[in-house]
């Protein structure tokens, strides 16, 4: 996994679906459908609705926490945060057919991951956001340095994601630290012209 990974969020102006479509309009072929708190049929009701948007615009569709909700609507993977199901577990429910990510805050944390068989990994937050509770420590731009730097060492090869906080004036120097891509939320959907954001961030990704 690399580029952009939009994560759905819900705000004044857009749904959850409104959100994911707002960026595959702009480009974005990667969502990642994240409803923290909500119940699980809320859940699979958006995830239908947006698997067929991602369909549309070929893209590949993520379920944040929720390997059920991914198994029933076919998705192509799942996130699992530090707090869900085991990597592990999840793939002996999915089988190998779907790609499944895990949260990392420490190069530990990418260490055990790795034990645990995941396609990918999300490591953050860069700096403080707002749409995430239980906020591990930041990492700011150090952090990634030297976790990456860790990565190298070590020979794991794993696509990172950067994630927390993250604008569109962080990216070029985030990515100077061997990360895969980016993933973000709030940069593009607090943008006068989202779809355009959108489009500005892939660039800069490529």
């Amino acid at each position: 996994m690399n580029g952009l990974l939009f994560i759905t969020h819900q705000t004044e102006r857009y749904s959850y679906l409104e959100s994911a479509e707002v960026a595959l309009k702009g480009g974005c072929r990667q969502i990642q459908l994240r409803m923290k708190d909500a119940p699980v049929d809320e859940v699979i009701a958006v995830a239908e609705k947006v698997n067929v948007l991602c369909a549309q615009y070929n893209a590949k569709l993520y379920i944040d926490d929720h390997v059920e909700v991914c198994r029933h609507v076919s998705a192509t993977g799942v996130h699992l945060g530090k707090t869900d199901m085991p990597p592990s577990e999840a793939r002996a429910l999915l089988g190998n057919s779907f790609i499944i990510g895990g949260t990392a805050n420490t190069f530990d944390d990418i260490r055990y991951l790795q034990s645990e068989g995941v396609d990918y990994i999300g490591l953050g937050p860069f700096r403080f956001t707002a749409t995430k509770k239980n906020l591990s420590p930041v990492l700011g731009l150090g952090g990634y340095t030297e976790i990456m730097s860790r990565c190298r060492e070590h020979t794991i090869c794993l696509p990172v994601l950067a994630i927390g906080g993250i604008t569109l004036d962080d990216i070029p120097a985030i990515l100077q630290t061997g990360v895969s891509g980016i993933a973000l939320s709030s940069t593009i959907l607090n943008a006068e012209n989202p779809v355009a954001e959108t489009g500005k961030i892939i660039e800069i990704c490529k």
